[in-house]
């Protein structure tokens, strides 16, 4: 009878727990949900799009480049050179009686070679040049994208596509403004952020990158780490054009990362369909319509709707950037205490 009550003292003390636990899975999943319908509202391309003719050519030419060319050439080459290449370069012997020997065993190991080296020809000085070029310019086209969505989003009032187009001069032009008349020390940290945000976001993409080699559990975390990777990038761009610094970009991000895990989940379905060259291009051409889909998301307002229904009750904050928050601090420092000797090593000279 002593060992029931305890077990029923137990299972009282667990009460309380086990529907917080449940009250927070909700919470996640309303939020995941929430995420993934943010990051599929592709209709604000469109919009976008349509009260911006900047907007509209450098998507175009996102799609172009990264759909038509890059993909279009991976296309050529499964569907058309390499099957010429076959049937020009056969590999193995045509006989009708399969059970008479090759006499030609050491031509066609001749002909696959060279067949494989013209296939390595074509990638060399075709795919990998077009991978590079098209990385280059596709991050430049993001940044304006991202700026010329951000500006569609202010006019979503009832201006037409003109007034949309001055209002993107005038603002840049105040921006340069603005940035002339910045004083030294603001500079200086903006520089110091700008620098902090390339440590961080590389350490985490190696950190992404190793998570794939561990057996049994690293596809998941890969796939999860690049999801909130890739919704990071999206939302990067909407963050330094609203001008929010970067210590509330991460707590923000750290502590809504239900949402953002779906909002990233569908950037990163690509990666995982298809092989890693078509993936590439398929992920420079959608890229910007996510970015596009962030730029028009309130997240902090959707975000706030589970908790109000749990009474103001939050998730947590999960320490997603620690390791990479980490090294980028070390390296920081080690920098900073190298400059340091310098400074002392020349004022004893």
């Amino acid at each position: 009878m002593r060992s029931v009550g305890d077990l029923s003292c137990v299972t009282e003390s667990m009460g309380p727990l086990v529907e917080r636990v449940q009250s927070k899975s909700k919470q996640a999943l309303l939020q995941w949900v929430d995420g993934v319908r943010e990051a599929c509202c592709l209709h604000r391309v469109i919009i976008y799009s349509l009260r911006s003719k900047q907007l509209a050519i450098r998507t175009g030419q996102c799609f172009l480049l990264n759909g038509f060319i890059f993909l279009g050439s991976i296309l050529v080459l499964k569907s058309v050179i390499i099957p010429a290449l076959e049937w020009i370069l056969p590999g193995h012997c045509r006989l009708i009686n399969s059970q008479q020997p090759c006499s030609f065993s050491s031509i066609l190991e001749f002909y696959r070679f060279l067949r494989v080296g013209l296939v390595q020809l074509f990638y060399v000085f075709w795919f990998y040049p077009l991978y590079i070029f098209s990385l280059i310019l596709s991050n430049i086209w993001y940044i304006d994208i991202a700026k010329y969505g951000f500006f569609a989003l202010e006019n979503y009032g009832g201006h037409d596509t003109k007034l949309s187009d001055q209002k993107v001069t005038q603002t840049s032009q105040n921006t340069v403004h603005r940035e002339k008349s910045t004083d030294l020390e603001g500079v200086m940290i903006s520089i110091a952020e700008q620098l902090y945000s390339v440590l961080l976001l590389t350490f985490f993409f190696m950190e992404v990158y190793v998570t794939g080699f561990i057996p049994y559990i690293g596809k998941a975390l890969n796939f999860m780490l690049l999801s909130w990777l890739y919704a990071y990038y999206c939302f990067e761009y909407k963050w330094n054009l609203s001008g929010l610094s970067l210590d509330k970009r991460l707590d923000f991000f750290e502590s809504n990362w239900a949402f953002f895990t779906g909002f990233g989940n569908p950037c990163v379905l690509a990666i995982f369909l298809f092989s890693p060259l078509v993936s590439c291009g398929v992920m420079a051409m959608l890229f910007p319509l996510f970015v596009l889909t962030a730029t028009g998301s309130e997240a902090d307002k959707i975000v706030a709707l589970p908790r109000r229904k749990w009474r103001g009750a939050e998730l947590g904050r999960v320490p997603i950037f620690f390791i990479a928050d980490y090294m980028s601090m070390r390296v920081l420092k080690l920098f900073s205490l190298k400059s340091h000797q310098q400074i002392k090593e020349n004022k004893a000279l």
